[in-house]
């Protein structure tokens, strides 16, 4: 009891990132109803969910201890997949089809490559070698192996010109349910406490549950909210830096939308955290590949948007492909150096370039 008493709940750091945030947050919306350039505001409307994640971030690391890494890695990822939802949704609305499409293949590269990388060159330098659940990594090697597959099935169908073709709609459709359904089964695993103790490095929750789950709603729904100025501002923006929709959409699109996993994995990693970080950077992109993606599929359906269907280039569905199998071969065994995560970066940034053209 003396030790929670003891305590103080906010810190300065705290208060640095409440206040950062709401600035962000005030700044953004001045940038956007006071009519600044586009680029201004595409600019500082990024900020502003950036900060946000800083918040969420702090937020889950006063969760991890209590509910594990498992079900800590669902919820912050749920919560801080939802500006992309909405940038996705936003950016359907307004006809950007292959921004969509590239900010999705884009998310789950981002956080394969660049962030999970990241983390295990911050962790690595910092901790050395760092230890994975290498039971939770083989669930989370095989769900993203399996369900990037289905999403890479109806392009296959459409670039080998069978009779699917025809059917791309309704075909994806059918795999955005099956996706769906596979997420919902795997549930029980993700959730479920690991038998291992928690990180040596984890400091003592300052903040109780409620105060921790309410502050990343609040910062997860601002962070949604900053997204319709950020989709408003970004064809202007784009066309004035004269950058392709592909690209936008592969990596500032997908990188900003997901700046939650982004920072809070690095954070994480940074603290020798490595589970929480391992749980709360790859249960992104699987909530991506069988949530995200087959959520806006039966949106844009249902609500009367552009229609988006799973059929992506044949350069994005191999670069998908083969991030997968190496984010897989490093993981898989349960341990982490900087090295390997050099090397998950490198491959990013060869990603990028190659549509860096368009």
């Amino acid at each position: 009891m003396s030790s929670v008493t003891s305590s103080p709940t906010f810190v300065r750091s705290d208060l640095v990132i409440l206040g950062g945030g709401g600035v962000a947050v005030v700044l953004a919306g001045i940038a956007h109803y006071a009519d600044w350039t586009a680029v201004v505001a595409f600019v500082v409307s990024a900020v502003a969910v950036t900060l946000l994640a800083t918040l969420v971030g702090r937020s889950v690391e006063q969760l991890g201890d209590r509910f594990g890494p498992g079900a800590t890695g669902v919820l912050q990822s749920a919560l801080g997949n939802l500006p992309e939802l909405f940038i996705c949704i936003f950016a359907l609305r307004a006809g950007l089809v292959d921004v969509v499409k590239a900010a999705l293949v884009g998310s789950v590269l981002a956080n394969l490559l660049f962030v999970l990388g990241l983390a295990f060159v911050v962790g690595g330098l910092k901790h050395g070698t760092q230890r994975l659940d290498s039971e939770r990594a083989r669930t989370i090697a095989v769900l993203m192996l399996l369900s990037v597959s289905a999403m890479a099935i109806p392009s296959l169908a459409h670039g080998l010109h069978t009779p699917a073709v025809a059917h791309e709609k309704a075909f994806s459709i059918i795999v955005a349910v099956v996706l769906l359904v596979l997420f919902a089964l795997s549930l029980p695993a993700s959730l479920k406490r690991g038998a291992t103790a928690a990180d040596p490095h984890a400091e003592a929750p300052r903040w109780n549950v409620g105060l921790a789950i309410g502050l990343l709603a609040i910062a997860s729904a601002l962070a949604a909210f900053v997204s319709d100025w950020f989709v408003d501002a970004l064809e202007p923006a784009m066309d004035a830096l004269d950058v392709s929709q592909v690209f936008a959409g592969l990596v500032v699109v997908a990188i900003a939308g997901n700046a939650i996993e982004n920072i809070v994995g690095v954070q994480l990693a940074a603290k020798g955290q490595s589970e929480y970080a391992f749980a709360v950077i790859l249960n992104s992109p699987i909530q991506i590949a069988l949530v995200l993606a087959p959520a806006l599929v039966l949106i844009s359906v249902a609500f009367g948007l552009s229609t988006l269907t799973l059929v992506f280039s044949p350069l994005l569905v191999a670069c998908l492909l083969l991030s997968v199998v190496l984010a897989t071969v490093i993981t898989i065994d349960g341990e982490s150096n900087w090295l390997e995560g050099a090397s998950l970066m490198a491959l990013y940034f060869i990603v990028a370039t190659a549509f860096w053209w368009g």
